[in-house]
């Protein structure tokens, strides 16, 4: 999953496809166009910042913002997920042609989860302690494995209870979404165990202040790290990984890939 912040303040790459006040759309086609050169088969597109002390924006920025990049992103034939805590951004979206929506608050606005069930859309739950203006102030968990998996289990319940079908459903623990370096480190090592019965596991540690915490380095020089994060997390269970390096990422889950098919084929009788 490529990601396309059309936002001036993501932690990242804010305002690299926003400048001016308004969307380059320019930009945003050259640069899926590249993602899905380098192995992306899912572009993620947000128009509003979820980084820590973040500050909201209004329901209309965002729409100005995200609808025409998902309008335009349909027509380069491939899935459109968009990244929104707001049910009416949802709907419109949807309206225009996503594919998905990938929801960091895994449906806090009430009428999120009955805008999907009233769709056929896929639908991204995943963890957050807090809201992003403060979630990294004083993250605590008794357990933050066990904890995670129960708040996304519950998420999944409510889902379903809706009518949505299990299918079109995956969970995120929220790498570095309330929490600290221990807590990011501990759903890592242990992420098969946040899965919720069968459902894909989505993982995003592209650049994220963890990486930068370990190795020292800014955000824009975290492309190793980020990498090395992906291949851990696949090993361990994940199903899709959000990147912002989507060729070098796509790259080493190649070599991934061909070691696991030997392994597998070394051991078959």
């Amino acid at each position: 999953m490529g990601v396309m912040n059309i936002t001036p303040d993501s932690f990242s790459d804010g305002g690299t496809l926003y400048a001016n006040a308004a969307v380059d759309l320019g930009k945003v086609r050259a640069t899926a166009q590249r993602m899905i050169a380098g192995g992306a088969s899912i572009l993620d597109v947000g128009g509003e910042s979820t980084r820590p002390g973040a500050t909201p924006v209004s329901v209309e920025v965002e729409l100005q913002r995200v609808i025409p990049v998902v309008a335009m992103l349909g027509e380069l034939g491939t899935i459109v997920s968009v990244d929104t805590r707001h049910a009416e951004v949802a709907r419109c979206a949807i309206d225009a042609g996503a594919d998905v929506i990938n929801d960091v608050s895994a449906g806090a606005d009430p009428k999120m989860i009955q805008v999907i069930a009233e769709t056929s859309v896929g639908y991204g739950l995943m963890h957050m302690q807090g809201v992003p203006e403060t979630m990294q102030q004083a993250p605590a968990y008794q357990a933050v494995v066990a904890e995670v998996h129960a708040y996304l289990a519950s998420r999944v319940h409510a889902c379903k209870l809706a009518g949505i079908a299990a299918e079109r459903l995956w969970v995120d623990p929220g790498f570095g979404f309330g929490k600290t370096q221990q807590h990011n480190l501990s759903l890592l090592a242990d992420l098969e165990r946040v899965r919720v019965g069968q459902l894909p596991l989505l993982v995003g540690l592209s650049r994220k202040r963890l990486l930068g915490e370990i190795t020292g380095r800014e955000t824009s020089e975290r492309v190793f790290a980020s990498v090395a994060a992906a291949v851990l997390a696949v090993e361990r269970g994940a199903d899709l990984v959000r990147v912002h390096d989507v060729e070098a990422t796509a790259d080493a889950l190649k070599v991934l890939a061909a070691m696991r098919a030997v392994a597998l084929a070394s051991a078959a009788p």
